[in-house]
């Protein structure tokens, strides 16, 4: 009796093995799976709503642990690094007009936008309000005078440059308060048309591949701090529970198109993907092992033994 099992459940897991394979390389059948899996997620799993199938905490148990705990060292920084000096050395830079990336009309349009703005509006103005910027420019108008000067004649000036600058800065800045964000937009649009016409590359003057280099590093420097950090911890969760708050009873299948995902997207995509690389699975023999891995024990276990006759 033990051996006629044994060869049934022989012949049945190759049987269903095949049928796998079959179903999983033919063009036609893959196919009519993908559909039916993906008709079947939006009209019985996708009505379930997303805090049923992904809970709040879990949610949030995975943001902390990829925000918080996930390494940035080693090979994350050093690609990142790499990436960055690659696409600073590519050539398309010489070969692309910066027009050609922003259009004039846009360029003038954002920075219009951006001035306008109440946030860049306050900005200029407690700029120009702050004590700092008037003691910048005098120790600047200082320095300047020393370098003309010597260290002995600008230091006997030195009370005297300070009291003209301040008054002369307050004056400055007194008279250009309401006009500050137009001269900004001038100056902003001056200086990009004055290169709209160049290339992408043009900007190496300005910009080297160790300064890229070097971004990279502090931003990756900045991250692994500031990711430690109560407030960011707290901006996190907030963010995600603002999420679950919007569309915590909403059927997932909603929050996806909501999202711009939509049912002839995900075909899109598993068609895109599936066949070429199931193909190379199963010319390699994985998909078959795959398989057999996966229905193997069943036809060892006491639920398929109690299925067949006494």
């Amino acid at each position: 009796m033990d051996d006629s099992r044994d060869d049934l459940a022989a012949r049945l897991l190759d049987a269903q093995v095949a049928f796998g394979i079959r179903q999983l390389t033919d063009d036609a059948e893959f196919t009519a799976l993908v559909e039916e899996e993906i008709e079947n997620f939006f009209v019985e799993g996708g009505v379930l709503p997303m805090e049923k199938v992904m809970p709040r905490q879990l949610v949030q148990e995975v943001a902390r642990k990829y925000t918080l705990q996930f390494p940035v060292e080693g090979a994350i920084p050093e690609l990142a690094g790499q990436v960055a000096a690659r696409l600073y050395r590519s050539d398309i830079h010489e070969r692309t007009v910066v027009d050609q990336v922003i259009e004039p009309r846009r360029f003038d349009e954002l920075a219009s936008t951006v001035v306008d703005l109440r946030l860049s509006q306050r900005a200029i103005e407690q700029v120009l309000e702050s004590p700092a910027t008037t003691d910048t420019l005098v120790e600047l108008m200082q320095r300047a005078v020393e370098d003309r000067f010597g260290q002995r004649i600008g230091r006997r000036l030195s009370r005297l440059v300070e009291r003209v600058t301040r008054s002369g800065t307050a004056m400055v800045i007194e008279s250009t308060r309401e006009d500050s964000g137009e001269l900004l937009l001038d100056a902003v649009r001056e200086f990009w048309h004055g290169r709209s016409g160049g290339t992408v590359g043009g900007f190496r003057e300005s910009v080297s591949e160790s300064d890229v280099e070097d971004v990279v590093v502090m931003a990756f420097e900045f991250w692994r701090d500031f990711r430690q950090s109560d407030y960011f911890q707290t901006l996190l969760a907030a963010g995600i529970d603002e999420v679950f708050d919007t569309y915590g009873a909403t059927p997932i299948a909603d929050v996806i198109e909501d999202l711009g995902i939509g049912g002839d997207d995900l075909r899109e995509e598993a068609l895109r993907f599936g066949p070429p690389v199931l193909a190379r699975l199963d010319r390699d023999g994985v998909l078959e092992q795959i398989l057999r891995r996966r229905l193997t024990p069943f036809f060892a276990s006491p639920e398929f033994a109690a299925c067949l006759p006494a």
